[in-house]
């Protein structure tokens, strides 16, 4: 079956299903244009034709999906252009995805990040294994939790989802299951039949039940119970203060605060206003300021020096501007918030 993706993406009908298999092993299967556009030609085909009962997403490789192509980002950056049209496409195929009518089951098998969370959180089923690692780590390179980041990170249990988005650290299958980002646990030996399982019946939560396997979250109670403390704070200072108190006794909380002060203040910023604003707003409403934060984003220091201290000159360390939160006022956030002049993301 052929969408458009090349040899970027496979397409293939397996009895009732239509079964997607990201195939960019070597770049740990981050999504390109090509991809994007493909997926959702496939998904707006397969949503009308009677004879395809479910949607399942898989990958070749390590990774399941380690995000969007941001070294691409880089390299249109340094070439004098932005990449605005794969993040408009990107972010309607998530809004897709969330709408879509039948079940979407993701099989996530290792590395799920940034745009992998986008292809996979707004489905109907996310199954995990236990080399499933998740994460969003936009704010260590500039950038912020998008791809409905703002959405789903708030609605996750209690405040985990701003401790996620403010550290960017990842989480592995029990935690993962626990906070809501997947639905189902299961042994990566059974992936393969499981995949025949669901394609013969078409009913994912049959098959699902019967290959599920409960894993505990590795998150101590203790740990639990300091994010709830910490990150239940009414703005960005008072978190870092509330940490700050506890992070000469308390090694959690001393950990967690050496790495936000890594990221970039600006993200961090950005990322807390987010997720404040989208715990009460729609996906769709979510994704259109999101939209507006991209196109800001693409114009700032901070993203481009974050993807070259990460990917072009990895490992240096990038230099944030401005440096500190404290270097930061309320009307410089403001900006990143702002209706665009050419219009809204049409969704």
């Amino acid at each position: 079956m052929d969408f458009g993706g090349g040899d970027q993406i496979r397409f293939e009908r397996l009895g009732k299903a239509g079964v997607v298999t990201l195939t960019r092993p070597g770049a740990l299967n981050a999504l390109t244009h090509q991809m994007v556009k493909a997926l959702s030609a496939a998904l707006t085909a397969w949503e009308t034709d009677p004879a395809i009962a479910v949607v399942i997403v898989k990958a070749e490789g390590r990774a399941f999906c380690a995000g969007g192509d941001v070294v691409e980002t880089y390299r249109v950056w340094e070439r004098g252009g932005r990449l605005t049209q794969f993040f408009a496409d990107e972010y309607r195929l998530n809004v897709q995805i969330d709408r879509f009518p039948k079940p979407y089951v993701s099989l996530i098998d290792g590395i799920c990040m940034g745009g992998g969370m986008g292809i996979s959180i707004h489905g109907s089923h996310r199954v995990a294994t236990e080399n499933a690692v998740f994460a969003m780590p936009e704010v260590g390179i500039g950038f912020f939790p998008d791809v409905g980041g703002s959405y789903v990170l708030p609605n996750l249990g209690g405040t985990v989802g701003m401790y996620l988005g403010l550290t960017g650290n990842r989480v592995g299958q029990g935690d993962a299951l626990w906070s809501g980002i997947a639905t189902h646990t299961i042994l990566s030996v059974y992936v393969p039949a499981l995949v025949e399982e669901i394609a013969d019946s078409g009913d994912p939560g049959t098959e699902l039940r019967e290959f599920f396997k409960n894993v505990p979250r590795k998150a101590t109670d203790a740990q639990v119970q300091a994010i709830a403390k910490h990150f239940s704070r009414g703005s960005l200072p008072e978190i870092i203060a509330s940490l700050e108190r506890a992070a000469p006794s308390d090694e959690f909380a001393a950990e967690t605060l050496a790495i936000i002060r890594t990221r970039s203040p600006t993200s961090l910023h950005v990322t807390f206003r987010a997720l404040t604003a989208g715990s009460t707003m729609p996906l769709a409403d979510c994704m259109r300021m999101e939209f507006r934060i991209l196109n800001r984003m693409l114009e700032s220091h901070d993203l481009y020096e974050g993807i070259r201290a990460a990917l072009i000159e990895k490992g240096s360390k990038p230099v944030w501007r401005p440096p500190t939160l404290a270097d930061i006022r309320e009307s410089d956030i403001d900006v990143f918030f702002a209706p665009l002049p050419n219009g809204e993301l049409a969704l």
